[in-house]
């Protein structure tokens, strides 16, 4: 199969023939039908999130089921799923108190004694954070993947698998936004418009989107936003103090920076929490005033929006065909898996939301 592989730090991903290995007896095989490029996928191109080589990357995807092991009764082939990059093993502490998105067990990856997953001519390739979607297909375990209706566009299915769980996620999970209650949301790219879109959903009657690019303001505004912040044109954080009297209920960081996190916990009123939703690099630390504490102000961070995946992702299925979750306006493009550098390039600048690759 045709796989999009990482070979050095800072290089573009070449598109290889790999080969994949037979299901486990808890493993099924999935035909990628769609894979979004998410900023994720770039921290561990440019090495701020280290990860061992040679690697297929991609975690957003959604696709068709292909075969599966023999004691797999969840799906079965023809059923249509969408992936997660936080599997969960379902008996850890974490699982059994509702915390599935903090699950780490190591049954979920394949024990080194036994052949790899991945492979290339003898050559063991690692599998990227359970999934590696950009390849034509997919060898997971089966709790890496949750059954959807076949209605559902396999485009919009994909960008369910990451970046709307981890905004929508945060907001109704994680913080647990309140009807009535004001939000900023710090940065515009896909997990930012899915936290607008899901503070829209959980009532909350002020949402301010904060970013540096005019057109990503604009389409803040279809997912809900109801004032924009452009920081580029003076302090965001007073800005957004100016326009709530005081500060936001709940604030989102949704980039990955050290600045945009304080500036989260600086734009709150009293009894507000931060949510820190972006990947902050590795080494970076956080820097706070100690007596803001004494506000109440909270500070918190989010892992894939808290998720419970095979509960949320078919009702954000439901939500897009009702029209209350914009999957739509989140693709900037459809490309092939050839052009998926390009995808990753277009991240850089910050004027896409999505790309995604779409497999024949």
């Amino acid at each position: 199969m045709k796989a999009a592989v990482l070979r050095e730090i800072n290089k573009p991903l070449e598109i290889e023939n790999i080969q994949h290995g037979d299901p486990g007896p808890r493993e099924v095989l999935v035909r990628t039908a769609a894979a979004g490029v998410c900023h994720s996928d770039l921290h561990f191109q440019n090495g701020s999130y280290p990860y061992p080589l040679p690697a297929v990357l991609g975690h957003e995807s959604a696709g068709i089921v292909e075969a599966v092991g023999k004691d797999v009764t969840y799906v079965k082939p023809g059923d249509h799923v969408i992936t997660c990059l936080s599997a969960f093993c379902g008996h850890c502490e974490h699982c059994l108190t509702g915390h599935m998105s903090l699950c780490q067990e190591p049954e979920l990856q394949r024990p080194m004694d036994q052949p790899p997953r991945l492979a290339k001519d003898g050559e063991s390739i690692w599998q990227f954070l359970n999934l590696s979607s950009f390849a034509e297909y997919m060898l997971v375990h089966e709790h890496a993947i949750a059954k959807i209706r076949e209605d559902m566009p396999m485009a919009q299915a994909a960008l369910i698998g990451c970046g709307v769980t981890t905004g929508v996620g945060a907001v109704i999970h994680t913080a647990k936004v309140e009807p009535g209650s004001t939000v900023a949301v710090i940065g515009c790219g896909g997990v930012g418009l899915s936290a607008i879109n899901g503070a829209a959903i959980a009532g909350a009657a002020r949402i301010i989107a904060v970013d540096m690019v005019p057109s990503k303001l604009e389409l803040a505004r279809k997912f809900g936003a109801t004032d924009v912040v452009n920081a580029k044109s003076g302090d965001p954080v007073e800005a957004v103090r100016e326009l709530t009297g005081g500060g936001v209920h709940y604030s989102f960081e949704a980039i990955g920076l050290k600045i945009t996190a304080e500036q989260a916990f600086k734009m709150l009123r009293r009894g507000g929490t931060a949510t820190i939703i972006g990947m902050i690099p590795v080494g970076t630390n956080i820097e706070l005033h100690g007596p803001e504490f004494l506000m109440e102000r909270k500070l918190q961070g989010s892992n894939m929006g808290s998720n419970r995946f095979r509960v949320d992702m078919p009702r954000f299925v439901e939500f897009y065909l009702q029209g209350r979750l914009h999957l739509d306006d989140l693709i900037s493009r459809k490309i092939k898996l050839e052009d998926v550098n390009e995808g990753l390039a277009a991240l850089e600048t910050g004027e896409v939301a999505r790309s995604v690759i779409m497999f024949d």
